[in-house]
């Protein structure tokens, strides 16, 4: 059902700017806004390109943190730390590679674990929140373009109509303000795509980093508690010899 409206969206899309008629009014609303209108294609542009940008990355990034953790689990549960090792380096995403800094250190303490963990997590984090304030200015940006475009054709509209003819003063206004708020129209667009694209990659960054910390954590943990004799991470208790003994008794 979604697939098929996703492709009468997207043919509708096709059709629209095939139209001869679609293009040229395109055109004449562009050039009718003045050169402000080209400037909020250009800063619309460059916020599509970061979005594209940032939508490639996150989703590279991420990864089914439930499935990766329960294939950790099991391999280190069966002293099998180079299998999760394994797994975890064949994984392009963020949370296998904190993970992985973390199970390389299975047989230090527990604090060095942690530590290798927190440094890999501020090691990745930049890279999931790079150029995400680029899209919050671009929204920002656009919608003052555009104000700004609205009053300036709004005076350049005034100071025509002040040497008009008094008969056609009213429809030279009515025109010059209609063009005046060709600027805001395309800046309220640029901002609303560019705010919606941006709260949605801010919900799947914060989704990645807060997976990234509460299965560090649950790393820690496991490790840490698996740490016994005989197993992950431990060293077998050195035993007193037998003059050590009858010097205790």
């Amino acid at each position: 059902m979604e697939p098929t409206a996703v492709n009468t969206a997207v043919d509708t899309v096709k059709l629209a700017a095939s139209d001869p008629s679609f293009i040229k009014s395109v055109a004449i609303f562009m050039d009718e806004g003045g050169i402000f209108m080209w400037i909020i294609l250009a800063i619309w542009t460059f916020g599509v390109a970061v979005a594209i940008e940032r939508v490639k990355s996150l989703f590279s990034f991420d990864i089914d943190g439930p499935s990766l953790m329960n294939i950790i689990k099991k391999s280190v549960m069966t002293n099998d730390v180079a299998k999760a090792i394994t797994t975890c380096s064949n994984s392009k995403a963020l949370l296998p590679m904190v993970m992985k800094a973390g199970l390389k250190r299975a047989n230090q303490s527990k604090e060095q674990i942690s530590d290798a963990i927190e440094a890999t997590i501020l090691e990745v984090s930049p890279k999931v929140e790079k150029r995400m304030g680029y899209l919050g200015l671009v929204a920002n940006v656009s919608t003052l373009i555009g104000l700004l475009g609205t009053i300036y054709g709004l005076i350049e509209s005034f100071a025509a109509v002040a040497t008009a003819d008094p008969a056609s003063k009213a429809k030279l206004l009515a025109l010059g303000i209609s063009k005046a708020m060709n600027t805001t129209a395309l800046g309220l667009v640029s901002a609303i795509s560019i705010m919606v694209i941006h709260s949605m990659l801010t919900s799947k960054s914060d989704k990645i980093l807060g997976e990234i910390e509460e299965y560090g954590v649950k790393l820690i943990d496991l490790l840490g508690t698996k740490k016994g004799p005989g197993q992950v991470g431990s060293q077998a208790p050195e035993l007193p010899e037998a003059g050590q003994k009858k010097d205790a008794a």
